[in-house]
């Protein structure tokens, strides 16, 4: 594919999670970035962030019908009807519930399905291929697989991990259990590539990043555990940063390093960006970028990387609680503050969703004002 037709492609895709293909992540962000937050209450309303980005906080927006428990909130992406759909991670021994859950713009319940995720459910993206709209949903732990669905649920394919890059144990991509280390396969989140393929992180296990073609077939990995600088530290999350169409870069979130790592699309490092807490998934709405961070905001920041607003910072709190004791207790929870945000999408009219990796779950809506 030349540039011009890679670049005219690119620019025929809108914004990630949503309902189409590629946009991107972030190649930069201001590092040691100051906390930006503000917090006021207008008319009983809590409302956070800096004009002109400010939000009103809706916690637990979405409600489940009575015979649905959330268990640990993961993900969520937005189709083109602006509805909700929702990944939880699940637990093993309650396989004939559902992990995947769609809600409309309002809140109200539509549908579930995935029950083969349960134990396991992380990555959730909605990705327009001609005319038709599909699900990408990965799993780690027990589960162990990526597959791609149409909205309903239905399977179109699905894979284990790929024997072809020699890094895994042969167990993983023909009978996985539930053993971790960096030979085993745990996938977490997609990036689109305008040509129909895609790439994978595996954000738990070899620390590699997979790149895939459109119909799910390996290409190539790189990366791996390491210190940085092309090898990472649960490289958890990852999309395209295509702001500058004459060179598109990969960026992915290297979590437990607290950066960013800027790649070329053949995987090629570029630079490191510092100044995050635990980063987790990024995405994209026009020339904003939004970066949830389990420890403990979402940032948004602009076509120049600098941060112009951080929301429901409770940064000093969730980091002296060593043992995690506040996600597991709602009664610790504060209004307007975040736990763990473990991802967060735009929406069509720029609310923002936000999940949080807390025991008993709570996905917030955070409506522009």
């Amino acid at each position: 594919m030349s540039k011009a037709q890679f670049n005219s492609k690119l620019m025929s895709h809108t914004s990630r999670r949503r309902f189409l293909c590629t946009m991107g992540a972030t190649s930069a962000c201001i590092a040691g970035a100051p906390s930006i937050l503000t917090a006021s209450r207008t008319n009983s309303e809590i409302v956070v962030g800096t004009a002109p980005y400010t939000f009103r906080v809706v916690h637990n927006c979405v409600e489940l019908p009575s015979q649905y428990t959330w268990q640990t909130t993961h993900n969520v992406a937005v189709d083109s009807d602006n509805n909700l759909y929702v990944i939880h991670e699940g637990l093993r021994d309650k396989k004939d519930h559902p992990s995947i859950f769609v809600f409309d713009d309002k809140g109200k319940f539509i549908r579930a399905f995935g029950q083969q995720f349960q134990g396991g459910g992380h990555g959730i993206e909605v990705r327009k291929e001609g005319s038709e709209q599909f699900l990408y949903v990965a799993g780690y732990q027990q589960v162990k697989t990526f597959a791609k669905m149409t909205l309903k649920g239905d399977v179109l394919w699905e894979r284990r991990a790929p024997k072809e890059s020699g890094v895994y144990h042969p167990d993983e991509s023909e009978n996985p259990k539930g053993d971790w280390g960096r030979n085993r396969f745990m996938p977490t989140n997609f990036a689109f590539l305008p040509d129909g393929g895609f790439f994978l992180a595996d954000g738990y296990g070899a620390f590699h990043i997979h790149r895939y073609d459109k119909d799910g077939k390996w290409l190539k990995s790189f990366g791996g555990a390491g210190k940085g600088e092309g090898s990472f530290n649960t490289p958890h999350g990852l999309w395209i940063d295509d702001r500058n169409l004459a060179a598109p870069k990969l960026v992915v979130t290297d979590r437990a390093h607290n950066t960013l790592q800027i790649f070329d699309l053949e995987g090629k490092y570029e630079k490191t960006i510092a100044g995050f807490g635990l980063p987790a998934n990024i995405d994209r709405q026009g020339d904003l970028l939004l970066v949830p961070e389990l420890k403990a905001r979402v940032s948004i920041l602009d076509k120049d990387y600098k941060t112009v607003s951080q929301l429901g910072s409770d940064v000093e709190r969730i980091t002296a609680d060593n043992k995690n004791t506040i996600r597991q207790d709602e009664s610790k929870w504060l209004d307007g503050k975040f736990v763990h945000p473990h991802d967060a999408c735009f929406d069509l009219t720029g609310n923002i969703y936000v999940a949080e990796w807390v025991k008993t779950g709570r996905i917030t809506k955070l409506v522009k004002v």
